[in-house]
Formats: C-alpha cells, structure tokens, sequence
C-alpha cells in the first residue's frame, strides 16, 4: 500500500503538475568573511575570503543571469541589504529579469540574536528599504543568514508585511505557521542535496556531486508525484560559487533532465509560497497588497 500524508488531503500543483522544482540564487556580503577562507583568525578581516565573495556581484550573477534566461526560468535571489547597498544596479538588473527578490539579513557573515527585538527589527526595516531602493519592489520572502533566524523572527516579519520565511528544514513542502503578527508561510529547505555550499564548494567534491543527488532526488520526488503526491526540490546557486564556470554545466544538465518530463512546474518560491497559502485558505492579501503599494 502507499501511505499519504492525511494532514494534505488537498496538496495538488497547479494544472496537475507531478513535481515542483524552484531556484534560488544568493547575491552576498561579508563583514569579515566569505564561506571560503584559506586561513583562521577570529575577529579580523579576511581580505582574500572577501575579495571570493565580491566575485558574486562582479562576474558571477550575470553569468547565472545568462543561463537562467538559456533554460527560460525564473528565480529568486536571497539578497543581503548590504548587498543592495553595494551593488543596486545588479540587484536591479535581477528584479527587472523577472526574478524574485528575497531579504537575507544585512551582512551574511552576522547571524540574528535572539536577545534583541528591537535590533532585530530594525535591521529588518533595514534590509527591506536597501532592496526595495535598489529593485523598486519590495521583498515578500525572508531567509536568514546560515536559516539562523531568532525565536523573534516570524512575527516580526509578518508584521513588517512578509508572507513567507525559510528558516526551517522540517518537511518537504510548505506550510502555515501562526506569529503573533499573523501566518507566515514556511519554505523548508528543500535544498540541501543540490545546494552548491554544502554539496560542492564546502564539499570539496565533484560537481558531478550535485547531479548525482538531483537525479536521485528527482525520480523518487517524481515517482511520489505520478502516484498524486507532487513534492518540491530546490537548487541554491551562490553566485560567488555556482555563478563561476565550473558548475553551470551540470546545472544544465539537472535543467534539461527535468524539463524532459511531463508535469514540471518550475515557479518563482515566493510563487509556490502562495500557491501553498492558497491550499490552506490563508488569506495574505493585505500584506501583499501593503508590500505592492510601497
């Protein structure tokens, strides 16, 4: 027999799609550090691990720009608000793309405290004025630096006008959560298996790491979804790591694989946020509305 989850009796893609595939790019900036770093000295600057991040906004996410628009799909870019601060005519260039904006905290290299609202709202407010001044529209999804958010978090944003959040890894497809501010719509990190950090650059492996685990992923997410549970995978394209020369063929390679199957619906995440809301008859419609009129 094969077992469902009952608590989505009425979990279903649009247009009877099998299978939901979404990409997520970052667009980062470091106070002290990137990810990669050839040395260890607590509290000092880095110059080289910095000058690996900066590769993202100078070369990097036009190269993911580029190839996004070879496979005709759309995106969605977690964007610190130091970034927007620095490099708005490239954030800018991602929005007018068609890709989805989403606030990642100020500096990725600086993780939220749990002790502090005020802190924690301000630099939200923060992040949301440097995107919103760089893209000309405002952010309606939030992933924290490293998903670290704070107990504080949720209802913070749903009270600044957010709908969705991806601080959690807790299951395979979105659900509601109540904040004392309102629902916000969580996006579990589906993405471990094919994010470029994890899987390669950190890895220190193959590219080839990354087809393997989407292939794999893919057909048993696929077989789920032909049996009528459609279920969601996700990439994460850093672009100081993905957005190099190196991983951008396999990419194509895991694109063109999906694309060759029937029933592959590939949105925005802050598409299938909604889709997701909708399900569940949550309404969000004032907050969307807030967010589309500043």
């Amino acid at each position: 027999m094969a077992y469902k989850d009952n608590t989505r009796q009425n979990w279903h893609l649009p247009d009877g799609a099998r299978i939901a595939v979404t990409v997520n790019m970052a667009l980062e900036a470091f106070r002290l550090k990137s990810q990669l770093t050839l040395e260890a000295r607590a509290g000092r600057k880095d110059h080289f691990s910095l000058s690996y991040g900066a590769y993202g906004a100078r070369a990097g996410i036009w190269r993911l720009l580029d190839f996004l628009d070879e496979m005709q799909i759309k995106g969605s870019m977690s964007t610190n608000g130091r970034a927007a601060e620095l490099y708005p005519e490239t954030v800018k260039a991602v929005a007018e793309a068609g890709h989805e904006i989403v606030g990642h905290g100020w500096e990725n290299d600086v993780l939220t405290p749990d002790d502090n609202v005020e802190a924690e709202l301000d630099e939200i407010r923060r992040v949301t004025r440097a995107i919103e001044d760089a893209a000309g529209t405002r952010p309606r999804g939030w992933t924290s630096p490293g998903s670290a958010g704070s107990a504080n978090t949720l209802s913070l944003l749903a009270q600044e006008g957010y709908v969705w959040n991806g601080d959690v890894a807790d299951d395979d497809l979105p659900y509601s959560r109540q904040t004392a501010n309102g629902t916000m719509m969580m996006m579990p990190r589906v993405n471990m298996p094919m994010n470029d950090l994890i899987m390669w650059s950190r890895g220190a492996t193959s590219p080839e790491v990354i087809w393997d685990n989407f292939k794999d992923t893919f057909d048993q997410l696929y077989r789920e979804g032909i049996r009528g549970e459609p279920k969601w995978l996700e990439f994460v394209l850093h672009a100081q790591m993905a957005g190099r020369p190196t991983l951008i063929p396999v990419m194509r390679r895991c694109l063109n694989y999906a694309l060759e199957h029937e029933g592959v619906w590939i949105p925005r995440k802050g598409d299938l946020a909604l889709w997701a809301a909708g399900l569940e008859r949550v309404d969000l419609t004032g907050r969307i509305g807030a967010a589309s009129a500043a």
